[in-house]
């Protein structure tokens, strides 16, 4: 087998910049992927730099990343941190690595800090760490909101009986195949949809440019941890006019896609010019409300959590469709994002919650495990220590690489078959053993939500 070939114009073409950055990812891809193909390396190049936090921790591409912070430009004269951090709390503490922790500690010495919090899901990211809460004064932190903007979950509960699920398993994987589509993929004919009348696409700039790639993905998901199940929603109190019991349901996880992504690159590159930091903080840069940038970004940040909420609606609709029934519920909630929000004393913060789900009192959320695992459907308890809020998720407990090379298909499979679950796409880096065990994560947590039900995943798809 032909060993793999890069060169720098192939990494050029794909939106590396011209650095030692370049150099480092051709010797990291041809020394550790050396006999892939070289449009599969590419495309994990592609994908990391789509989402460069996401590989921060990876063995092979991590180097590669810090490269690409190093390479980025700072000219304005370096602002200083606090010396020492504010106190914040910290959630499920000892399922969260030291490198998550340095990280919020370093945010917590930010000028623009007012206070924070870390979830029991937490782990490294790229700035903030993923479940990292910050509340700021007037200061809005791209990469506090995170690359994927408004990345959210969305539950439609139907009124049929899940025996359904076992009597007619091809069905609703068809249904799946059919009205779903995962990372690069696109449906034939873009969906119309309202947003795309909205003053954001044709007034910001950078958002105009985005406009038509947007079009092209409404209503599909994307890669990695983002899917798309049915499953057995089981309800212990109820909400909503729903009586306890079980019935089918369908939760789907994603984001914004490129349009978000983009805006994201974009804003934080400004910011780092703008408020330049030391290097440990340099992407948790920030833009001033009051400032015309700051308001650019905070319409687009919004337009683009608007955009996520409406794919999710697209899926829903096209499988209520296939269903032949409407929902006779649906709940939904939004991560990588920032609130404006009141503080006990009166003033009003910016809240950033990357990978953090908003939990005040009353508010309804979704807490997902993996693909063999329960999701919780959670009421918030409003508590302050948590900046009103509680994890997104499970949280990996290993990066994706090292899951890759941890476990087996065959124990994926093994794992699958145990717990009933039918998986379109999907990949080795997504298997339920690289997340933390999400009944602990639950048990930390018990504080800061009551849980109303649970979701048990059948029918899985992912990317791949």
């Amino acid at each position: 087998m032909a060993k793999l070939k890069l060169r720098g114009k192939d990494l050029l073409k794909i939106g590396f910049e011209q650095g030692p950055a370049v150099g480092l990812a051709i010797t990291q891809m041809q020394r550790h992927y050396k006999f892939n193909s070289k449009q599969h390396a590419l495309t994990i190049l592609k994908a990391m730099l789509a989402d460069p936090e996401d590989y921060a921790d990876d063995e092979v591409l991590g180097p590669v990343v810090e490269k690409l912070r190093d390479a980025e430009p700072v000219e304005n004269p370096e602002i200083a941190l606090r010396d020492t951090g504010i106190d914040y709390r910290v959630y499920g503490s000892e399922h969260i690595a030291a490198n998550a922790r340095e990280q919020m500690e370093v945010a917590m010495r930010l000028p623009v800090a007012e206070a924070g919090a870390l979830m029991p899901d937490a782990h490294h990211g790229y700035g903030l760490p993923i479940g990292g809460v910050l509340a700021t004064r007037n200061a809005i932190i791209p990469y506090g909101v995170g690359v994927d903007i408004g990345c959210r979950m969305c539950l439609t509960v139907y009124d049929l009986p899940v025996t359904k699920l076992a009597e007619d398993r091809s069905s609703f994987k068809k249904m799946l195949g059919d009205h779903t589509r995962f990372g690069r993929d696109a449906f034939d004919r873009p969906m119309s949809d309202p947003i795309f009348d909205r003053p954001e696409f044709r007034e910001i700039p950078t958002v105009k440019g985005l406009r038509q790639k947007a079009i092209k993905q409404i209503g599909s998901s994307g890669s990695g941890n983002h899917f798309v199940e049915f499953g057995e929603v089981t309800l212990d109190d109820p909400e909503k006019g729903l009586p306890p019991g079980t019935y089918l349901g369908l939760l789907s996880h994603s984001g914004s896609r490129g349009l978000g992504a983009n805006i994201a690159r974009h804003y934080t590159q400004l910011a780092m010019e703008q408020t330049p930091l030391p290097k440990e903080a340099q992407h948790l840069a920030w833009l001033d409300l009051d400032s015309e940038l700051g308001q650019e970004y905070w319409l687009a940040m919004n337009l683009a959590g608007d955009y996520a909420s409406a794919c999710h609606h697209h899926i829903h609709r096209r499988v209520a469709g296939a269903l032949g029934m409407e929902p006779i519920v649906t709940i939904e909630n939004h991560h990588n994002f920032a609130w404006k929000e009141t503080a006990p004393d009166g003033n009003e913060l910016i809240v950033h919650r990357k990978g953090a789900t908003p939990a005040g009192k009353g508010v309804l959320g979704i807490i997902p495990g993996s693909m063999t695992a329960p999701a919780f459907l959670v009421r918030g308890k409003g508590i302050v220590d948590s900046i009103q809020s509680a994890s997104h998720g499970a949280g990996r407990q290993m990066s994706r690489r090292k899951a890759i090379q941890s476990f087996t298909k065959k124990q994926l499979k093994q794992a699958l078959k145990k717990h009933g679950v039918d998986l379109i796409g999907g990949g080795m880096d997504e298997a339920p053993f690289a997340y933390k065990d999400i009944h602990s994560v639950m048990d930390h947590q018990r504080d800061l939500v009551e849980v109303l039900g649970t979701f048990l995943p059948k029918v899985v798809r992912m990317d791949g």
